[in-house]
């Protein structure tokens, strides 16, 4: 049985609770579920698009990569090389003093471990981002035998590190893993 107080408009139920009570709980959990509905496509417009979760990572099969022999791909819209240093080659890296190098890395900084002879970089010359040659077959590999960008001269040794021309740095290298021993994944 409700009972009135001092003021008419206020009706007190017996348990204490008042209509305006519930009809203040109802405008909050009404807001609460439109703030929510507001907010759901706020955040999900910020999360990244299918072709940018697409470019994040590049899966490579290098089963058919001979020592020697060079691929290209292309990783987030650059192109990528994935070489198979033949044991000359690893050599050649190897007799380099690192001290002497402007950016000074060994082969072993540059490559996985268990996978040496597989060296994968970013085909994007350190000086103002042109393609070097010399992934593919006939192609100038310049003074040290790995890549010579045609642009301004730059030459990069066999573990595509700089050793002349105006590149600042080695070709960078991507983080990438190999998910067996024939696949790699970059990104």
């Amino acid at each position: 049985m409700a009972t009135t107080t001092d003021t008419a408009d206020t009706v007190v139920a017996e348990d204490g609770v008042r209509r305006r009570d519930f009809i203040e709980i109802a405008a909050v959990a009404t807001a609460g579920v439109g703030g929510i509905f507001t907010l759901i496509p706020l955040i999900s417009q910020m999360s990244m698009s299918k072709d940018v979760l697409a470019d994040s990572t590049t899966e490579l099969d290098i089963s058919a990569l001979e020592p020697g022999q060079s691929i290209k791909a292309i990783f987030r819209k650059q192109p990528v090389f994935v070489r198979n240093l033949t044991q000359a080659e690893i050599d050649a890296a190897n007799a380099v003093d690192v001290d002497d190098l402007r950016d000074a890395e060994s082969l072993a900084d540059r490559t996985l471990e268990g996978h040496e002879n597989i060296l994968v970089v970013m085909g994007v010359c350190t000086h103002l981002g042109c393609v070097p040659l010399g992934a593919a077959q006939g192609e100038i590999k310049g003074e040290f035998g790995g890549y010579f960008c045609p642009c301004h001269g730059s030459h990069y040794d066999t573990a595509a590190r700089i050793r002349k021309g105006p590149a600042p740095t080695n070709l960078e290298v991507p983080e990438y893993t190999f998910t067996s021993d024939t696949t790699i994944v970059i990104g």
